[in-house]
């Protein structure tokens, strides 16, 4: 089934320059999915908060939640139900406690009641209010979530939402207009947008970035925006290397980071994260160790990512190990760990991140794991070549390299859990781009073939072109090629 619709309809009529900040793309949330986790709970929030501001939230007495396309098909595994009812409750998934979400789901699921953005309760069942629809499709776009809510006078309200990839919502009927639009200094939608700003003005690419994210908030602020992300990467990453067990969901997936990381420290004592830093550091820098320890990052954040811990989406969820095993490479064994060039990593591979979204799509529902994987890892070899003293045209040449070689790639996950093949696929995406920036550091771009736009635009075409039952569906791939016997969700 190839893509059509309201989605790709929009995307070619909107306006110019359409104004994405780093911040944007990067966001702190909830695993597993950006896409079926995180955008369902920032669309289930947004609904409860619009009741409110309009003086409807006490009025609700009757509430139910359908689920379309492929947040039907992977909900559960995405846990995406989970999601829809932490969002109406009006948990933050920026700060809500992880530890107390399956208390909370608990807590419903017992009393059969809801607390709309924790002020009105309301009678709801989730095993008879939330309805997965698995054969329908709403034409916007795959990921569709309805509310349907009847209130005390007889009157009702439906509304939907579309999950458009990264943590991205978009309400039906929202016009671009009503959307915050910002007028940027140096606006950006195409690789050939970023390079005549650099050519023009001689700035780095992070020098561009930064100018533009001055239009939102201050230096400082974003500065310290960039302190809060790349806190929360290290934390995770902390976190996966030292928790064991198996990850929930039925497949009996064993955590991995635990016991490479064991091996690799070899039994040295460390108590904290920059102890643990040195202790890795004073194992060396030949190939076959730094290598087994990029693989040890990304396992640690999407195995984080799949147990419903916190993460940042780096653009999606499926694809959050490959930028921060790649900040950790570089912060590791580049002896350069500084936070000026944090900050430049973040805000180069953000921009070429918001041209994927721009030109492309950052949704496997959309475009399969070359959405995700693939544009994390054309974000990750940009920001490393931008550390590593490359010039305008390497930063977006080693972003072309790594997303050249993530064509076609598709999205399986058997079971419809973000586990397999998703959390090794973010180890190769970590290496491909470091590989890719290697690469244009020690190459010519002057006398490169293939510009960053073709590839974004191929990558685009082959989206178009992917059958549906590639798209984060389960119902190609490895997800069909594996016998499973998973218990019921």
């Amino acid at each position: 089934m190839n893509l059509t619709g309201d989605y790709l309809q929009q995307k070619q009529n909107k306006l110019s320059y359409e104004s994405i900040s780093a911040f944007d793309i990067f966001k702190i949330g909830v695993g597993p999915s950006s896409s079926h986790t995180l955008g369902p709970w920032i669309a289930a929030k947004r609904f409860a908060e619009s009741l409110n501001r309009k003086g409807l939230l006490y009025q609700v007495i009757e509430l139910r939640v359908l689920l379309y396309g492929s947040l039907a098909k992977t909900g559960k595994g995405h846990g995406t139900d989970v999601a829809v009812q932490l969002g109406l409750c009006g948990a933050d998934p920026e700060t809500f406690d992880v530890g107390q979400i399956i208390p909370k789901l608990n807590d419903i699921a017992h009393m059969k009641k809801l607390v709309l953005l924790g002020r009105h309760e309301v009678e709801f069942d989730p095993r008879e209010d939330i309805e997965f629809f698995l054969t329908e499709n709403l034409p916007f776009h795959p990921n569709a979530v309805t509310f349907l809510v009847q209130l005390e006078h007889g009157d009702s309200i439906a509304e939907t939402w579309y999950s458009v990839g990264g943590g991205f919502v978009v309400r039906e009927g929202e016009e671009t207009s009503e959307r915050k639009v910002a007028q940027l200094p140096f606006p950006v939608n195409t690789a050939d947008d970023l390079m005549h700003w650099c050519i023009k003005t001689g700035m780095h690419v992070h020098e561009i970035v930064m100018e533009n994210e001055l239009v939102w908030r201050s230096e400082l602020e974003i500065k310290k925006k960039v302190k809060e992300i790349w806190k929360v990467m290290k934390e995770c990453i902390y976190r996966g290397c030292h928790t064991d067990g198996m990850l929930p969901g039925g497949l009996n997936v064993k955590r991995r980071s635990f016991e490479l990381n064991k091996r690799l420290t070899g039994g040295r004592s460390y108590g904290s994260y920059d102890e643990w830093l040195e202790v890795i550091r004073s194992g060396g820098n030949d190939f076959k160790y730094t290598l087994d320890w990029v693989s040890c990052f990304a396992l640690a954040v999407n195995e984080e990512n799949a147990s419903f811990g916190r993460v940042v989406t780096a653009p999606t969820n499926g694809a959050a190990g490959v930028i921060p095993a790649v900040l950790h490479y570089y912060a590791v064994f580049c002896n350069a760990y500084t936070e000026e060039n944090i900050l430049k990593f973040m805000l180069t591979a953000a921009e070429l991140g918001s041209i994927f979204k721009k030109g492309a799509t950052i949704s496997a529902a959309m475009g399969g794991c070359q959405a995700e994987i693939g544009v994390s890892s054309a974000m990750a070899a940009a920001g490393l070549t931008e550390c590593m003293g490359g010039t305008q045209q390497q930063v977006l040449m080693a972003a072309e390299i790594a997303m050249e070689h993530h064509l076609g790639l598709t999205c399986d996950p058997i079971g419809g859990l973000v586990q397999i093949p998703c959390i090794e696929r973010n180890t190769m995406g970590a290496i491909k781009a470091i590989t890719a920036s290697q690469l244009a550091l020690q190459s010519t771009p002057e006398y490169a073939i293939v510009p960053l736009d073709a590839v974004i635009k191929a990558m685009w075409d082959t989206a178009l072109d992917m059958n549906f039952k590639y798209k984060e569906t389960s119902d190609g791939g490895l997800a069909v090629h594996v016998p499973l016997s998973l218990p019921e969700c």
